[in-house]
């Protein structure tokens, strides 16, 4: 049937083709999002127009609200208009809804639970009009909308697809804040169907003007317009004010009348800027330097530029926000629309904009305090090549440039490259600089030629020793390991090198050596000539580095208190410098890593704390990283579902888990390892299958990538095991027992298992290499600690020993590692069993089914009961298990209640992230959990129960 979409938008058919096959699909029952999205002008209210007459023709019901552009927009503003909750609403569920959300409570905390609820109201409320029919919610502008409406609508675009919902939105491209670029986020995470508005082509063109004409266009109309670049508001307001002008003649075509170029600029300025004839001149003259600053500026910035004191043009920015043009826009004030912005741009000659961009990227570096991108985005605008001051800026700015502003400093870069730089300083600066930017884009080929070339022209010791550290890091990431130890090599050789950058280079060898060929010995005796030069040097960067290696080099020989010295020294050395936030992220991961090898489990929680606390100081509060490091250490507490909960907020994209110059994409192989291992020992295997297709998709070639695959390898053996297939099982697992002398792999913590299943299958050659690498990996530990424990727990194992045995129960107990704590009880009460103990069997495995049901590991409960009941116990409800609860308080894990307590005080989402030190997506996970476990379907609900259960501590938390 036909959904009542007009046949014809001009130029916009397949757009409408979109719109149709979605209201179609709601018709069906099915939901979606679609998101359309265009520059002012371009057409969009006309497509949303089109799409809500054509929801209605269909029977749908349609909710429809634009966003208006206001300096602070009221909260849910949007979402009220759309569900037309207001003062005067009929509607006995909406009238409801306002009385609950603006009721004084008598009670503060509850009152702030209840405001913080709302947003779920509001969710509940569209969901309940989908109960009904079809439903169709339409958001124009929603760029302007502030964030709690645009939080409802991340929350609309998870469930639509669920609900008969077809969410459609309509936004600018370039997110305005951060409630947009979350927004963005999401429903980049979703099934959307994006709607990009572009250009209108000339045919398009061609019949808009026919319809504001009333006639066919003549070629020099058409012409003009084409002037416009296809946007239809542009075009359509020209034509309309040349008419207006008496500029066009009507007969059998429209045409231009006999008129001058400055006729036809003027009507283009007159469409385009009419709000600015109730500025003065002055004012005028300041809104063209701010036009030259883009949409947004700080007053401060065009002051400079214009040579004022901000009291000098105060009246002016006055006069221009008091007619219309300007807005605030925090810290800074915008302009209200950005075609009046452009006009003001495109009304100076391209000469004087080129010298004025010059000039603005000079003033603005005057300041100071502007950062470099500033400036750098002046330099792009102008256009111009060769600039003298402009290439030194470059050449002096281009290392930061490439960190801050990649996109940017990649273009300058290969502008000034391509026309030919004379300097060959320069030159080589400029090329070192965007092969540094390649390599963090991946194309390391591209990276090592530019790196090669930059060498080629370079003079000067101290850029050629950095030049040679980039050209290794291209060679190495792109996997020629080889080819990056000679680069490294010949930098050496040159006696010119300052110390500070040869001792940089040697720390990059010793990372290649070890990490990428295995050369331990060689690796440790580079790191520690390294680390000397680099303090005779006095370079924090070379020392901080060599003591990363050597903390590598540590770890591997299980020297885990040396381990600790060294990255403890890296972490003081690098305590006051901010420039290698990278550097130090990774010695605090080290850290972390290293207080688990010596069982120091609540230290290594108290470093994640640290680490987290230092990344949101350094705007790096969504490092993928620490959600991975952080999940290891979950898991090994038992802490599976605040494990997952870290997982799920990763980017799981290679780039963004790469440490930058230090670690290639390890990390991808740990994040699909621990989310496979925890859910085929939850049993559920089609999640489990998905982790380890995706994870063993790229096979390890370094020692560095094997160090990372050791969580893949074992859930993939648990995985066979389930399949009943336990030769399978050993056989994933048989090169764990091949560690090599580089590798840091802890084996030890998964030997225990292969010893258990070589007994199972009768393989004894199996269990005993199991058990003598197990004792090998104690007897290199500085000071006994998590390997002399597994060590304890394979010998009792294979000697069917309890003493051994509880030992390591001891301290696996003592130090609260109940992942492990749990196995080795479920050995112990076998071996138990074995020695006809049955009492205490049953005490003991009741203990770790105990454990077990707390991680939710239901693998492990039926292998452990199928263990013992061949010696006649059973584990069943007459047992000593209690059932792991999965609904109530009792389910919430300690992460998830403190966030309940934290929802009921009516903290925000961010406000717990912060406090948490969690991502926000980490803790809309954990309140996700929460509803779910609680049975209820809003913050309100769990404000309520939580003061219900504990007024007290909800009182002393707030």
């Amino acid at each position: 049937m036909a959904l009542g979409l007009p046949d014809r938008l001009v130029g916009r058919e397949a757009e409408l083709t979109v719109l149709r096959d979605a209201i179609a699909q709601l018709q069906a029952g099915t939901g979606g999002v679609v998101l359309v999205e265009g520059e002012p002008g371009i057409g969009k209210s006309s497509l949303v127009a089109a799409a809500t007459a054509a929801g209605q023709d269909a029977g749908c019901t349609v909710l429809f609200g634009v966003a208006d552009q206001a300096t602070h927009p009221l909260p849910l503003r949007l979402l009220y208009d759309c569900l037309g909750i207001t003062q005067h609403a009929t509607d006995p569920r909406n009238a409801e809804f306002l009385r609950v959300a603006r009721a004084e409570w008598p009670d503060a905390l509850l009152s702030n639970a209840v405001h913080a609820a709302v947003p779920d109201m509001l969710v509940t409320l569209i969901e309940e009009d989908c109960t009904s029919a079809p439903t169709m919610m339409v958001l124009d502008d929603v760029q302007w909308a502030d964030d709690m409406s645009l939080d409802v609508c991340r929350r609309l675009a998870s469930t639509a697809a669920h609900l008969p919902l077809l969410l459609v939105l309509s936004c600018r491209p370039v997110p305005r804040g951060w409630g947009m670029r979350q927004l963005r986020a999401a429903l980049r995470g979703h099934t959307t169907a994006t709607i990009s508005l572009g250009p209108l082509g000339p045919d398009a063109i061609y019949d808009l003007l026919a319809d504001v004409v009333g006639a066919p266009p003549g070629p020099a109309l058409v012409d003009l317009a084409a002037q416009t670049s296809g946007n239809p508001l542009y075009a359509r307001e020209l034509v309309e004010s040349l008419v207006r002008e008496g500029g066009v003649t009507v007969g059998e075509h429209a045409e231009l009348r006999e008129t001058s170029l400055s006729t036809v600029r003027r009507s283009l300025a007159a469409a385009l800027d009419s709000r600015l004839s109730f500025v003065g001149a002055e004012a005028l003259d300041m809104l063209r330097v701010a036009a030259l600053l883009g949409r947004e500026f700080a007053v401060t910035e065009v002051a400079a530029l214009l040579g004022r004191s901000t009291i000098g043009i105060a009246n002016y920015l006055q006069e221009a926000a008091a007619a219309g043009i300007l807005v605030d826009a925090g810290q800074q004030m915008a302009f209200r629309h950005p075609l009046i912005r452009q006009a003001l741009y495109d009304g100076m000659p391209t000469a004087l904009r080129v010298a004025l961009h010059q000039d603005a990227a000079r003033a603005l570096h005057d300041i100071g305090s502007v950062e470099p991108q500033r400036v750098a985005q002046q330099l792009l605008e102008s256009g111009r090549v060769g600039n003298r001051w402009a290439r030194r800026w470059l050449a002096d700015s281009a290392p930061v440039l490439a960190v801050r502003a990649p996109h940017i400093a990649t273009e300058l870069l290969h502008r000034e490259l391509e026309h030919g730089v004379a300097d060959d300083s320069d030159r080589a600066v400029f090329s070192v600089a965007l092969a540094q930017i390649l390599i963090g884009t991946g194309d390391h080929e591209k990276a090592a030629i530019r790196a090669r070339q930059a060498l080629a022209v370079s003079k000067d010791p101290a850029d050629r020793g950095r030049m040679y550290w980039v050209l290794a890091r291209a060679l190495f990431s792109g996997g020629d390991n080889h080819a990056a130890v000679a680069a490294l090599g010949q930098a050496l050789k040159q006696t010119d090198v300052p110390d500070a950058w040869r001792a940089r280079l040697l720390g990059s060898l010793a990372m290649f050596q070890r990490a990428g060929t295995g050369a331990l010995d060689a690796a440790g005796s580079t790191a520690r000539r390294a680390l000397e030069i680099g303090e005779k040097a006095g370079d924090t960067v070379a020392v901080a580095y060599a003591l990363t290696n050597l903390w590598a080099n540590h770890s591997v020989q299980r020297r885990h208190l040396s381990a600790l010295e060294c990255v403890d020294q890296a972490l003081q050395t690098l305590s006051n410098n901010d420039n290698h936030a990278d550097l130090r992220a990774y010695a605090l991961h080290a850290r972390i890593f290293t207080l688990q090898n010596l069982s120091r489990w609540s230290d290594a929680e108290k470093a994640l704390r640290e680490a987290r606390q230092f990344l949101f100081n350094s705007d790096r509060g969504e490092d993928t990283m620490s959600s991975v490091t952080a999940a290891v250490l979950m898991y090994w507490l038992g802490q599976w579902d605040d494990a997952l909960a870290e997982l799920d907020s990763v980017d799981h994209s290679i780039s963004a888990m790469t440490y930058r110059g230090l670690r290639e994409s390890g990390p991808v192989w740990l994040w699909h390892g621990v989310a496979a291992l925890v859910a085929v020992r939850r049993d559920d295997r089609a999640t489990a299958d998905a982790h380890l297709r995706a994870g063993l998709r790229q096979p390890p070639v370094t020692i560095a990538d094997r160090e990372n695959t050791d969580f893949m390898l074992f859930a993939q053996a648990l995985a066979a095991e389930q399949d009943g297939d336990q030769h399978r099982a050993l056989s994933h697992l048989g090169g764990l027992l091949a560690r090599q002398p580089s590798e840091m792999t802890l084996i030890h913590q998964w030997l225990p298992g292969v010893l258990r299943l070589a007994l199972a299958v009768d393989d004894r050659s199996a269990a005993v290499a199991a058990l003598e690498a197990c004792r090998a990996e104690a007897a290199a530990e500085q000071v006994p600690a998590r390997a002399a424990a597994a060590a304890d727990w394979c010998t009792g194992l294979y000697e069917r020993d309890t003493a051994p045995l509880r030992s390591a129960i001891e301290h696996y107990r003592a130090v609260g590692v109940r992942v492990e704590q749990a196995g080795a009880l479920e050995d112990l009460a076998v071996v138990l069993a074995e020695q006809g103990n049955t009492a205490e069997s049953k005490h003991v495995i009741g203990e770790a089914i105990d454990l077990y049901s707390r991680f939710g590991a239901a693998w492990d409960i039926r292998r452990a009961e199928g263990r013992l009941r061949q010696y006649g116990i059973r584990c069943g409800v007459r047992g000593s298990r209690p059932k792991r609860p999965t609904h109530g308080w009792d389910a919430l894990t300690p992460a998830e209640n403190k966030v309940a307590l934290l929802v009921a005080t009516g903290c925000s989402t961010s406000d717990i992230a912060q406090s948490m030190y969690l991502t926000r997506r980490t803790v809309q996970t954990h309140i996700s959990h929460i509803l779910a476990k609680l049975g209820m379907s809003s913050r309100v609900e769990i404000a309520r129960e939580a003061f219900n259960r504990n007024p007290t501590v909800i009182s002393t938390d707030q």
